[in-house]
């Protein structure tokens, strides 16, 4: 593997990365240092203005009346970087223009080298334009996504427009597949629904998911790669399998369809216990001369072939995800001898230099599975590179690039009157308690001499305890506001971790208060290395990466008679017990924090009672090193 550049920040084992050129979006500059502010007047003056002007079809199409005609891309590309927004009307015929083609291709594409392959970019638009700076202009360089184009980021439907405005430009050199969260049920979970309820229509979502239907869901490129978001099934043997599959609905919670989206190399992949085998296999064909391969992979020390060895098991349950399967080397090994292709190539997973090449097969010397991530500083608190893949001439070319700066949002899309009524009415509260405290409590107890009678001293009495209850209640509203206005800090500093931005439903819960605490604390550590930074992130966030449940339908419905159904739907308390001790088993075996894991199932009618008690700081502490180490 070649590169033509060299870059300074980032370094590999066995391969060579390239420069990347400035961002178009460093438009958006810091505010001047002063100390005055205007409040009728932009105090950002260098920062552009969003436009309030909507893009209409006549703005975007040199002939609106014409239905085979493109959007102009320049035109569409500049309005969104100024976070402009389209009429509706403009929206639904991007997406519905690019939808009719992607109903066109076939549920597994077949495409030719040159390519270049790019992985999750979860609504980073400037990070996508920044892509695209990197590995080529779309007009001249041929793409590959992967999927996960929206949730978690904050401009998820400019991206779909822009990449969908793209697919209709160029249909045959542009390709699009579906990830897991092009879907309704994690769109509605995380934040893409209520950004297109935000910035749209309820319309413009509910077309949007229509077209997520019809993204295929893997690609053969070269005939030599399978390029897939998740990875590999128990229920997919050949490629005609996933041929067959129908996939103009929404993906299921298990099966092939499922597995393609969700499923997971092993944890410790190409390094599973080994039992000996007793067979040959056959020669895998490719087409890339193992003397000319990169002299970098084939430098990479000799590991075990699948030759001398199996696994003995070649897929198992996804504890991580909550769905679908982890897949083993054997696993992976097994699919690419049976089907004569080189290597998997996938994305769904986080990766904090953008890519990973895992163990290498004994017959070609190549990766079995490549992993590619391109959202830069993921959620804006990972601090991860982001990689692309470029496939050119038989050689494989990484190139990674870092974060552009945006513009900045609230998390969840939360407004921001209610982000900042914590912080006011703490404010008007201590104005209050000034107010009510100019006596002490020894001049309210203090005794009046030139009061004679027993009703006009039982009077002022009254008057006193009056004074004090209101005191007494102002001070509880007080510590109540403090509360909340810490919690607004903590969802700043968590971000996209958090499951909800409702302060009273956080608020109410002690445990989950404290441990976001915890893990916002965690986070402002500023003393940690970006290799720290990025295994802490990505334990906290463990949870955010399983499948949500389904949101039970007693949640719509009185407690006591949730309660109700929740008691009768148990048969008995040792099964009760039993499943409280596996899922407890199961959560601290994947690492999962207790805190995050109580506030997703909190907000989604789980029982958080079923997550162990440990210590928070020494778990991700304890896991983040040994994620390092790895």
């Amino acid at each position: 593997m070649t590169s033509s550049d060299q870059t300074p920040d980032a370094s590999s084992a066995f391969l060579s990365v390239s420069s990347s050129p400035p961002s178009s979006s460093s438009l958006y500059l810091t505010t001047p240092t002063t100390s005055n502010y205007s409040t009728t007047e932009r105090n950002c003056p260098t920062a552009p203005e969003a436009p309030a002007y909507r893009l209409d079809i006549e703005d975007i199409y040199s002939d609106s009346s014409d239905p085979d005609d493109k959007p102009n891309l320049d035109i569409l590309k500049q309005h969104l970087l100024l976070e402009g927004r389209l009429t509706e009307q403009a929206a639904l015929r991007i997406i519905e223009s690019g939808a009719a083609i992607l109903r066109e291709e076939s549920t597994m594409i077949e495409i030719s080298a040159p390519l270049t392959i790019c992985g999750d970019i979860h609504g980073q638009l400037y990070d996508l334009i920044k892509l695209f700076e990197v590995g080529g202009s779309p007009a001249t360089t041929r793409y590959l996504f992967l999927g996960d184009y929206v949730d978690r980021g904050y401009f998820g439907i400019e991206c779909v427009l822009y990449l969908w405005s793209l697919k209709i430009h160029y249909p045959k050199d542009f390709f699009l597949l579906r990830g897991n969260h092009e879907c309704r049920h994690l769109t509605d979970y995380f934040t893409f629904k209520q950004e297109c309820l935000v910035k749209y229509t309820e319309k413009v979502y509910e077309t949007i998911m229509s077209a997520f239907d019809c993204l295929p869901l893997a690609a053969l490129m070269n005939k030599q790669f399978l390029c897939v978001h998740g990875g590999i099934s128990p229920e997919i043997r050949t490629l005609d399998d996933i041929r067959q599959l129908d996939r103009f609905h929404e993906p299921p919670a298990y099966g092939a369809m499922c597995d393609l989206l969700w499923s997971d190399p092993v944890e410790d992949y190409g390094y599973e216990a080994d039992i000996p085998s007793s067979t040959t296999p056959p020669k895998r064909r490719t087409s890339i001369p193992l003397n000319d391969s990169p002299s970098n992979i084939l430098s990479q020390t000799n590991l075990p072939s699948s030759s001398s060895s199996s696994n003995e098991q070649l897929f198992l349950h996804n504890t991580t995800r909550g769905c679908s399967y982890f897949y083993t080397y054997a696993a992976v090994n097994e699919f690419l001898l049976h089907n004569q292709i080189l290597s998997v190539i996938r994305a769904h997973e986080a990766q904090d230099v953008g890519y990973r090449m895992y163990k290498k097969t004994a017959e070609t010397g190549f990766p079995s599975l490549i992993t590619i991530f391109s959202a830069p500083n993921y959620l804006d608190i990972y601090q991860n590179k982001a990689a692309i893949m470029k496939y050119e001439n038989n050689v494989l070319n990484i190139r990674q690039f870092n974060s552009s700066p945006h513009p900045y949002w609230l998390p969840n899309f939360i407004d921001v009157f209610s982000w900042s009524l914590p912080f006011v009415g703490e404010k008007v509260i201590d104005v209050l308690l000034s107010i009510l405290n100019i006596c002490t409590d020894e001049e309210l107890a203090e005794y009046d001499e030139h009061i004679d009678t027993l009703i006009e001293r039982n009077e002022r009495e009254l008057r006193k305890e009056r004074l004090r209850l209101k005191i007494r209640a102002l001070g509880k509203v007080a510590k109540a506001y403090k509360s909340f206005r810490e919690l607004s800090e903590h969802i700043i500093t968590l971000r996209g971790l958090t499951p909800s931005t409702n302060l009273t439903e956080l608020n109410n819960n002690t445990e989950v208060k404290t441990e976001a605490e915890v893990a916002a604390n965690i986070l402002r550590d500023s003393n940690d290395s970006t290799e720290e930074r990025f295994s802490k992130v990505k334990i906290l966030d463990q949870v955010n990466e399983r499948m949500p449940p389904s949101k039970p339908i007693y949640s719509m419905i009185s407690p006591m008679i949730a309660e109700r159904i929740k008691r009768t739907s148990i048969p008995n308390d040792t099964s009760q017990e039993s499943s409280k001790k596996d899922i407890s088993s199961n959560i601290l075996k994947n690492g999962t924090t207790q805190g995050l894991v109580k506030m997703r199932r909190e907000s989604y009618g789980g029982n958080s009672s079923l997550a162990p008690i440990v210590d928070l700081t020494a778990t991700i502490n304890g896991k983040s090193n040994l994620l390092m180490k790895k």
